[in-house]
């Protein structure tokens, strides 16, 4: 049941084009539901338009561009008033319900009225559904031309049902002859009007044959409408040819083409006339095509309309397919030719034609927009058409609502950009707790933004994600500067503690500076709310001694910033002074033993004449109370002994006594008795960080600094002297605890700045035998003699 209402305004549009009913609903006022046309039959009553009847009666519904609901009826469609072949009425139900089986519909009625006069002998529509062709009953004689192709159809004539219509079909299949109203069955629609007879045949029928006109491929129907009166035999050429494709697209236009001349439609194409040719976009006559920037064009075989891709009268849409952002154009188009030839007079050739381009990705952009001094990010996300609207974010894999993403903080708003599209701009500061903070170069920050959109495209409100990331590099990063002083027995450091352990940390040599290496070499350490106090004593672990003379020597001592990640030298702090000794002992790294000795006897001895154990190592430097010796551990008799973790040297000063006389018994001396031992220790065991760096100009890229793989060989090297061969063994340790070794040439990955922990050891019994590594060094290949090769040890 449907109860019958008044039309709201607004609701309905209608018009009368050419020879055309078009009605128009308004989508917005359909919102939620669901609708059905009925078509008023003058004698039937209403009858439920489907799309069987719509292609064998003349009625399209469809939808325009923008998504309204469009119905289309001929002027010659079944249910349509005829008067006079002028003045044409057709009266349609719109039935709407808030339920898909339509019940408790409510019925507006909606009469339409078109008067259309200026009929051609022939006129020809080609709809998205159906073909009709509609000839003047007093048509011409037949072509002499095609009388052959006629007059082979006279038997068929002979049998042709007194005072009624029948309709024969030529295919490549042979000749068919129906009834009209078996026509009917077979969705063919024949009727004659006062003046007219027509022929309407859907697509793809069973008696319609393709064919290719100008590589465009065309539904033809080949009809002969048969009428026999008494003596009067009257045959009418109802054939009927429309284009099934001709689209083809660019990037940025689309183009549709028919053929200027239909072999089927035009005998003798000698006698073929253009007289005109028109466009329209939804249904409505486009005057000056250019204006619009609509392309017209023909010639003797072809008619082309370009159109721009957003051009107007056509809808963008936007659509997301496989996960790609995309767009879709569609326009609603129809040309009318009409042309004159020898057999027909004139014809009118309309075609309508609905075209949707396929879908074309479009890619979204990310502008960084951002001003690094404001210390926020700035990012346009874009360009997308107006029914794309954004719905969520996340900011470094934390969702947000676009509600919780302004209450965290962040600004999210939409911009328009240039033709008609928008964007949609977020903002988030530098210092949020979601934006990624990398130490880059000396005193830098990346920052770097991670994001993710979520937009609804489309009326459908298909979800499209998008994932994006920005960085900026900025200077904001002050590097410490250290202040330096001595006193006379210290070296001390004023090192500021901002970004310490964050961005940086301290090393001494290869060290890092912490508790344990300053209580372990020695060093009081303390802070305070901004700095690191450092206080070095002059002989503690680390100390560098740029200059040792008589009585002064000149000590420095290097603190190293490095970075926390890459351990890469941003700085050294270093302080260097001068300092007043009368005794000291200095044993450096190389071996090498500087010795300040005060000797202050009674009475005073000549210390020109003290000596080490060799009495070839005489001081270098001297005066009435003081001796200055330098020396290697490796001369001037230093003898060496193990203790627990520590290799320690050993030497001694002495005085070489003056004796009177040389060769008489008892022996006399003035000289007193002076010996001083010194004693040098080092670390038995130490950790050694080297880097390589090898360039293979081979390959396109170089391996990282410092790394490759090391094959430890357990060699027994033979150093040979007279009558003495020495066993010698090196193995990898697989840390500083040197209690678990690799077993021998096994291949062993160290990457940059990894420890590798070497031990030489000489497995020679003989109390007289000492192990000194000369030269050592690392080579790529298990061959020793190879290149490159990187040093470890030279002379000791």
């Amino acid at each position: 049941s449907s109860v019958l209402c008044v039309l709201l305004s607004g609701f309905v549009a209608s018009s009368c084009r050419s020879r055309i009913f078009w009605m128009k609903l308004n989508k917005f006022l359909l919102q939620g539901k669901f609708f059905q046309l009925e078509i008023n039959d003058p004698y039937a009553g209403p009858v439920l338009l489907d799309e069987k009847l719509a292609s064998r009666c003349g009625y399209v519904l469809t939808e325009d561009v923008w998504g309204n609901p469009v119905f289309r009826a001929s002027v010659l469609g079944c249910h349509v008033a005829n008067e006079a072949d002028e003045l044409f009425s057709l009266t349609v139900n719109i039935r709407v319900s808030s339920f898909p089986s339509m019940r408790a519909a409510v019925t507006y009625t909606y009469p339409m009225y078109c008067s259309y006069s200026s009929w051609a002998p022939r006129e020809i529509v080609c709809e998205e559904n159906y073909m009709e062709v509609s000839v003047k009953t007093d048509v011409p004689a037949v072509s002499n031309d095609y009388t052959v192709a006629w007059m082979s159809a006279l038997p068929e004539t002979q049998k042709v049902a007194y005072q009624l219509w029948q309709l024969m079909f030529v295919s490549p299949s042979g000749r068919k002859t129906i009834m009209v109203s078996d026509a009917a069955k077979l969705g063919y629609s024949f009727n004659n009007t006062l003046s007219r007879v027509y022929l309407r045949a859907p697509y793809h029928s069973n008696e319609s044959d393709f064919t290719t006109v100008g590589g465009v491929n065309m539904n033809m129907i080949t009809s002969t409408s048969m009428y026999r009166q008494r003596w009067l035999l009257l045959l009418i050429d109802t054939t009927v040819s429309c284009p099934v494709d001709g689209t083809s697209f660019t990037d940025t236009t689309l183009t549709w083409t028919v053929p200027s001349i239909i072999p089927t439609l035009v005998l003798q194409e000698s006698t073929f006339l253009s007289k005109n040719i028109s466009m329209g976009v939804n249904g409505q006559v486009i005057v000056n095509p250019e204006e619009k920037n609509y392309l017209l064009e023909h010639n003797k075989t072809h008619i082309g309309i370009t159109v721009p891709i957003g051009a107007e009268g056509g809808k963008l849409k936007s659509s997301v397919s496989g996960g790609v952002y995309g767009i879709i154009y569609s326009i609603d188009l129809f040309l009318e030719h009409t042309w004159t030839d020898a057999d027909w007079q004139t014809t009118k050739y309309t075609i309508i034609k609905s075209i949707v381009t396929p879908f074309m990705p479009q890619i979204p952009t990310v502008i960084n927009n951002t001003l690094p001094e404001e210390r926020i990010f700035n990012v346009a996300f874009g360009h997308f058409l107006p029914d794309v609207s954004l719905v969520a974010i996340a900011i470094g894999n934390v969702p947000f609502t676009l509600r919780q993403a302004q209450h965290q903080g962040y600004k999210i708003y939409e911009t328009p950009f240039s033709n008609t599209t928008k964007g949609f701009i977020l903002e988030v500061p530098f210092d949020d707790p979601y934006v990624l903070k990398e130490y880059v170069n000396k005193n830098e920050t990346k920052y770097t933004l991670l994001f993710n959109y979520t937009v609804s495209v489309g009326p459908e409100m298909t979800l499209y994600y998008h994932s994006a990331e920005t960085e900026c590099v900025i200077a904001d990063i002050e590097l410490p500067e250290a202040v330096g002083y001595c006193d006379k027995e210290n070296l001390y450091l004023a090192i500021p503690i901002s970004g310490l352990h964050q961005y940086w940390n301290l090393y001494i040599g290869n060290k890092l500076l912490n508790r344990h290496t300053a209580l372990t070499n020695g060093y009081f350490a303390a802070t305070n709310s901004t700095h690191l106090i450092l206080q070095i004593p002059l002989f503690a672990i680390g100390v560098i001694y740029e200059e040792v003379s008589f009585q002064k020597i000149k000590a420095r001592f290097d603190v190293a910033l490095r970075k926390a990640g890459t351990l890469e030298t941003l700085q050294i702090f270093s302080i260097s002074c001068n300092f007043n000794s009368s005794a000291f002992v200095v044993c450096h790294p190389d071996g090498t033993i500087m010795i300040s000795a005060q000797m202050k006897t009674v009475p005073a001895i000549d210390m020109s004449k003290t000596k080490l154990r060799d009495s070839s190592c005489k001081p270098k430097e001297y005066n009435e109370g003081h001796a200055f010796f330098k020396f290697h551990v490796t001369t001037c008799g230093t003898s060496v002994r193990f203790e627990g973790d520590h290799i320690i040297y050993e030497n001694e000063i002495s005085y070489e006594k003056e004796t009177l006389p040389e060769q008489s018994l008892p022996t006399i001396t003035r000289d007193t008795d002076y010996r001083l031992t010194v004693l040098c220790y080092y670390r038995a065991k130490e950790t050694l960080t080297l880097g390589a760096f090898i360039s293979d100009p081979s390959r396109r890229t170089s391996p990282p600094f410092g790394s490759g793989t090391m094959v430890s060989r357990s060699n027994i090297a033979v150093y040979r002297r007279i009558r003495q061969a020495l066993n010698v063994v090196s193995r990898v340790s697989k840390d500083a605890s040197f209690m678990e070794f690799y077993e021998p040439n096994m291949a062993i990955l160290r990457r940059s700045l990894e420890p590798v922990f070497l031990e030489v050891e000489l497995k020679d019994e003989s109390p007289e035998a000492e192990l000194y590594l000369d030269n050592c060094w690392v080579t790529g290949s298990l061959d020793f003699n190879s290149t490159p090769r990187w040093t470890i040890t030279v002379d000791g």
